[in-house]
């Protein structure tokens, strides 16, 4: 994986994905060149079903990527490509099954989902950011998954709530039926819940700054619990402080 590779990853996460961004930039050097990759790889496949409106046409791309990782995991040729270049150098064969996981999850996105329930959409958000995140931190060394998977969900709801004012302005139903803000602020005590489990486990020191992407997580959270009609405004200069803290003690 040569230093160009990771610079192309990096500038996709950096136009697609601002706030992974910042937090990766504050890891260490070599685990930047296992988790912009990796993220590179999430923002391509999140970003499949959204730039056609044929749903084959989606279904064909989510495909490419899943036959990307099936060549990945078998250690055989792998096509050449910005992402699925370097991220071969960074997967093993469990992360191409998790990974396999979370494309096969975004098929949803085409459907325009349906969620019967809150349970059935923090199951989706498992098995997208869920997954994301536990597959960064085993790379890492962590070997935890329960808690990583709660800290990926914290993650995940609270990204989710933030992007449920536009998707629905596309005309999709993010929510299960009912009172939303109800729905918004019960996913929020979720999360936190979910937060809460996670920072009662102990990770391993070379995992620890795959988790500087969750330092805002809380603060949204309490944000939308408190207030669910509201979207959090949270103070820049405070989030890049915070963040930079936690920098500093991982």
């Amino acid at each position: 994986m040569t230093d160009a590779e990771v610079s192309a990853c990096a500038g996709l996460v950096a136009r697609g994905d601002p706030d992974r961004f910042r937090a990766v930039m504050a890891a260490p050097v070599d685990l930047r060149r296992r988790l912009f990759p990796l993220y590179a790889f999430n923002l391509e496949v999140a970003r499949a079903p959204w730039v056609t409106k044929e749903p084959l046409i989606a279904e064909m791309r989510l495909q490419w990527w899943r036959d990307a990782l099936a060549e990945i995991g078998s250690d055989g040729a792998v096509r050449r490509h910005e992402v699925v270049t370097p991220l071969a150098a960074v997967l093993d064969a469990q992360a191409t099954r998790d990974l396999d996981d979370l494309i096969e999850a975004r098929r949803a996105d085409i459907e325009g989902w349906s969620f019967a329930s809150s349970v059935e959409l923090t199951r989706y958000i498992d098995r997208t950011a869920g997954t994301l995140l536990w597959t960064a931190a085993r790379l890492a060394g962590a070997s935890d998954a329960p808690a990583i998977r709660d800290a990926g969900l914290a993650h995940g709801i609270s990204a989710w709530l933030r992007a449920v004012p536009d998707l629905v302005a596309k005309g999709r139903h993010p929510l299960p039926s009912g009172e939303a803000e109800a729905h918004i602020a019960a996913l929020a005590e979720t999360g936190l819940a979910a937060l809460d489990r996670f920072r009662q486990a102990r990770q391993p020191t070379q995992a620890r700054p795959v988790f500087l992407v969750l330092s805002d997580t809380r603060a949204e959270l309490r944000a939308f619990a408190a207030n669910p009609g509201t979207q959090p405004r949270l103070n820049p200069l405070v989030s890049r402080l915070r963040l930079g803290w936690r920098a500093v003690m991982s």
